[in-house]
């Protein structure tokens, strides 16, 4: 199969896009019961395609798949509102973008609030502004970013701004936008024009104001970063260069500063790699990477007051092929992983002592699966 990012390449040339051992626990806790998970599958590609948006239910720590949404294809990022009233997202695959809403009131049975344009092909990564009133989408295909107003009810008015990215040596391809901790400055990763942007969001307008363009070295290709729980350092996943950079965050002036690199692989793994997701543990001890091709989680302590990332232990293979998403679940003691090219969900337990994944415990069958969220 071949991966989305040369899909989309080639949907923009077509013109038609604009159509978790050592040390890891044996005998993890098990989860809540009666939860609901929301997976995303991309349906109008891969072999198989999946389903869209599905609704699947949590015993123990096993998931069943129970329905599928009608009308949100190709559904490859979530957000939920404050609250978690509203879900939001992107369609990704269909022709010139859009990015859907559903109420929540029933998370068993999302209702559809309607669909709007991101005035872009390839919306790949939304987020929910702090304040509730504007979503925040990143195009990758066009390399821009574009701001919807949230109405009552939680359903999208008409785009009120569109942020266009312009790459040096490559197109730019906006792969990740959301707000900083303090909930002051939204930032967005574009992995073409290797930078990461800094923007002020007016809340009055809609509109964004360019604050900064911070430059990774050429070819870092940066996909998504997360923030560790005090604000204080973002950790920047590269998808074409497999390694993190830790920068440190000055959020009074929204400054974004870069320091040291740490490789998500061992030097003996093979080429290519292309790491896809990074969260931070809750109580910020821990990062964590997935890694396409190697098909591996990378688990790193943090040291240093959040500035130095270690790699610690082996990673630790998925438990399937091409690991686009994973998350972990409201108790920290369960990686749940999405395995696109496999068509699998496969959980795995975590040692919240020691930060290391375990081996996989279980899977469900998610064609073409491309996230998976928690509703609470």
């Amino acid at each position: 199969m071949i991966d989305r990012r040369r899909f989309l390449g080639a949907l923009g040339v077509a013109g038609v896009g604009s159509v978790l051992g050592a040390g890891a626990a044996t005998a993890a806790p098990t989860g809540r019961r009666g939860q609901t998970v929301f997976l995303g599958s991309y349906s109008t590609w891969g072999s198989p395609p999946g389903a869209g948006l599905q609704v699947a239910g949590r015993s123990g720590a096993g998931l069943s798949v129970q329905h599928t949404v009608p009308g949100v294809p190709d559904a490859s990022f979530f957000a939920f509102s404050p609250g978690r009233r509203t879900l939001y997202v992107t369609n990704e695959l269909v022709p010139d973008g859009t990015v859907t809403a559903l109420d929540l009131r029933d998370p068993r049975r999302p209702r559809v609030l309607g669909s709007r344009t991101t005035l872009g092909a390839g919306p790949t990564h939304l987020s929910v502004h702090p304040g509730g009133r504007h979503l925040l989408t990143a195009n990758y295909t066009d390399g821009t970013v574009v701001v919807h107003p949230i109405l009552s009810g939680g359903a999208l008015g008409e785009p009120t701004d569109l942020a266009r990215h312009t790459g040096t040596e490559r197109d730019p391809h906006a792969h990740q936008v959301l707000t900083d901790p303090g909930g002051n400055w939204v930032l967005a990763v574009d992995l073409g024009a290797d930078s990461v942007y800094v923007y002020k969001l007016d809340t009055w307008s809609g509109k964004l104001r360019p604050h900064e363009q911070v430059r990774l070295p050429s070819g870092a290709g940066p996909r998504h970063l997360a923030f560790d729980p005090h604000g204080r350092f973002a950790y920047i996943l590269g998808e074409l260069r497999p390694e993190i950079t830790v920068a440190s965050w000055d959020a009074a002036r929204g400054k974004l500063t870069l320091g040291a690199t740490v490789p998500t692989v061992p030097g003996s793994a093979p080429e290519p790699q292309y790491p896809a997701e990074i969260a931070v543990s809750a109580d910020g001890r821990f990062v964590y990477a997935s890694n396409r091709g190697e098909d591996t989680l990378a688990t790193f302590a943090v040291r240093g007051y959040g500035r130095e990332l270690h790699r610690i232990g082996e990673n630790v293979p998925t438990g399937g092929a091409w690991p686009r998403h994973f998350t972990l679940d409201p108790t920290q003691r369960w990686f749940y992983v999405a395995n696109q090219n496999s068509g699998t969900v496969t959980w795995l337990p975590r040692d919240p002592r020691t930060g290391l994944p375990g081996a996989v415990a279980g899977e469900v069958s998610v064609p073409s699966v491309a996230v998976v969220a928690f509703h609470c």
